[in-house]
């Protein structure tokens, strides 16, 4: 899900990004990383559904049938199973999403229609034996209103790797577009929608949670055959290709199938404009409102890049379609959603080329095909790895797509959407830490800024201190290796240590996990003519007195102290600069809390600038990093400028979704 989008507005200078890619209009072709890293061709099967979906658009209701059938892949017996009824989040006001105090984050309205799921029947197929489940459900813990995660008991265990039939019926009354699901008119986006299984960890335990406002999901594997059933006027859009078409007694009837996701998710619209197209392999299908052309293409090209570069990066994308929704005008709370092989964007009719919000969703979006689908991380306990790698993802592609102005690039003004994260993640670095629960942040601000900025950020930087290929070989590594499971923090972290070292994996552990932070500065400095050194010196047999004002003619010295303040450390470097125009980088560990930088030349000092080519953007207050030497205030006035107006942002809510 798209964070808004903060983005910068640098005037009096041009921030730098990555290289354009042009395309010619040739399809884009990039070279494959950490392509000898296996990669799983499949999922384990775990929890796989057929499924059939009825919707009444006047009522705005589903009535659903079908069948789970679910493995236990832990290695303990279960005695209960647990399902996440997630349409109950929107019942009432005694929900954990209605109730939970979220501000500057989406979703944070009541719906005006209320939603609610119904189980009418659960059944287990036991052998011969039709076990009835529902009646025996607990919907509720003790003090606690909530209908999200209901906990049903077993009249009998299953053992391990035993598989077991379920049998199930429920109704759907969607609620009006509230975050991610819903109705607006005939508009329907229909998501968390049907009863689902809670994921079996591999010592039994079941990951179950109530659905929280700011978590999101967390689930097995497994098949999806989905059979959805709407008016005949009506277009729809799901996960996974349509395998069978027919129109009956005025309904138009489709069925999808999609192996290796662990969700399923659809639309259904009376107004849909349509747009197909093959990309990289993949089948396309863009669904957008009327009107809209200008920002389909658009949608479209962001494609055009995203499929092959991220398959190039992360491994290839595996499956053979992919849906883009792009809601209507009156339903943005429906976009910047991600579902396996389907997801939705957003944007309003006016944002113009140049503004780059409607391909920084889209690509967003897409990159949760792989940082939550396919890289299934536990979304509510960590969400940092699910929405901040994606995140960085994002920003370094839009880089290596758009440029400098990969965020921005409007009227002469370039901003890159790497610094526009930069910039929103150094808000709250003090209040709290980027790792931890998603519905343990104190605000929706926090853990946007924290949870998507203060990671990619994190990233970035090890990004430019490191090396472009070491991280490139990092990320494409977990990925790959990744594939198809559910990776932890300290497996992230680990690869980090195999792949870039000790120092950079410590690194990113203390930025994850405490409130980290740095923030270099130039203390002080002092340039002054060369002099001889003063004093009483006996030289060939003779004493002579030097006084301490004797200048050595055609010389300068000064020097340069640099302090480190905060908890991280990165090695950077110290440029002096001459009056003569003189340049000289000085290497710095960073280990220390100081260093003094001595200067000696033919041309007195006229400046310094820490970290010039702006390494570590994770740097708290980039404008302390420039100093002119005493006397010398006016030399530095440009530079300066740059790094004051770097934290000018303007808020694109307007026009972001």
């Amino acid at each position: 899900m798209r964070f808004g989008l903060w983005l910068l507005v640098v005037a009096a200078c041009t921030i730098a990004g990555g290289t354009r890619v042009a395309s010619g209009g040739e399809p884009y072709v990039f070279p494959a990383v950490a392509a000898d890293v296996p990669m799983a061709e499949h999922a384990p099967q775990i929890a796989s559904y057929t499924m059939r979906a009825t919707l009444d658009p006047a009522a705005h209701t589903v009535h659903g049938e079908g069948t789970i059938t679910w493995r236990n892949a832990s290695t303990k017996p279960v005695k209960e199973l647990w399902l996440h009824l997630y349409l109950n989040a929107f019942k009432n006001q005694s929900s954990v999403f209605l109730r939970e105090p979220v501000g500057g984050f989406r979703g944070s309205t009541l719906p005006k229609e209320w939603g609610t799921i119904d189980v009418r029947k659960l059944t287990w197929i036991d052998g011969a034996e039709k076990r009835d489940l529902w009646a025996g459900a607990e919907l509720r813990r003790p003090n606690d209103d909530d209908e999200t995660d209901a906990r049903v008991p077993l009249p009998r265990e299953v053992a391990p790797d035993e598989t077991i039939t379920l049998e199930m019926v429920w109704d759907d009354k969607l609620p009006s577009i509230v975050e991610r699901t819903g109705f607006d008119g005939s508009f329907h986006m229909v998501a968390q929608w049907f009863p689902k299984m809670a994921k079996i960890e591999a010592d039994g335990t079941f990951a179950h949670f109530p659905f929280h406002h700011l978590g999101e999901f967390y689930a097995d594997f497994g098949k999806y055959d989905v059979t959805i059933d709407v008016p005949e006027a009506f277009t729809l859009g799901a996960t996974g290709p349509m395998i069978e078409s027919r129109i009956e007694n005025g309904r138009r009837i489709e069925r999808h199938v999609q192996e290796d996701v662990h969700d399923f998710a659809w639309t259904a619209w009376d107004k849909w404009r349509t747009k197909k197209e093959s990309i990289a392999g993949v089948d396309v299908a863009m669904l957008y409102p009327p009107g809209y052309d200008d920002h389909a293409e658009r949608e479209l090209a962001t494609m055009r890049f995203a499929l092959p570069y991220y398959g190039a990066r992360y491994g290839k994308y595996p499956y053979g379609v992919l849906t883009l929704v792009h809601p209507p005008a009156s339903a943005p709370e429906a976009g910047g959603m991600e579902y396996p092989t389907l997801i939705t964007t957003g944007g309003a009719w006016y944002i113009p080329n140049g503004i780059n919000v409607i391909e920084l969703v889209t690509i967003h979006e897409f990159g949760h095909q792989y940082f939550y689908g396919l890289i299934a991380t536990h979304e509510t306990k960590w969400p940092f790895q699910d929405e901040g790698l994606n995140s960085y993802a994002e920003a370094e592609a839009m880089a290596a797509w758009k440029g400098p102005g990969s965020a921005i690039d409007f009227f002469g003004i370039k901003v890159g959407d790497a610094e526009a994260h930069a910039t929103s993640a150094r808000r709250y670095v003090h209040d709290d830490r980027v790792a931890q629960p998603s519905f343990t942040f104190a605000t929706g601000s926090t853990y946007g800024s924290l949870v998507y900025s203060r990671t990619a950020t994190i990233l970035e930087t090890l990004r430019r201190v490191y090396g472009d290929a070491v991280m490139q070989r990092t990320m494409a590594t977990y990925a790959r290796r990744f594939r198809f499971k559910h990776p932890t923090p300290d497996d992230l972290i680990d690869t980090f240590r195999a792949e870039m070292g000790d120092r950079a994996a410590d690194t990113l552990r203390t930025a994850l996990f405490d409130k980290a932070w740095v923030d270099y500065t130039i203390l002080a400095m002092s340039a002054h003519p060369s002099r001889a050194p003063a004093g009483i010196f006996d030289v060939a047999g003779k004493r002579e007195t030097v006084p301490p004002d004797r200048v050595t003619e055609g010389k300068h010295q000064g020097w340069v102290l640099v302090s480190r303040r905060g908890n991280l450390s990165f090695p950077v470097e110290i440029e002096l600069v001459a009056e003569d125009g003189t340049r000289q980088r000085v290497p710095w560990d960073g280990v220390g809390q100081s260093i003094r930088i001595p200067y000696a030349g033919a041309s007195p000092l006229r400046s310094a600038e820490v970290d010039p080519d702006d390494k570590v953007l994770l740097d708290q207050d980039p404008r302390n990093d420039f100093a002119t030497a005493p006397g010398r205030g006016g030399a530095g006035a440009p530079r300066t400028l740059e790094r004051a107006t770097f934290w000018s942002e303007i808020v694109m809510g307007a026009i972001a979704p």
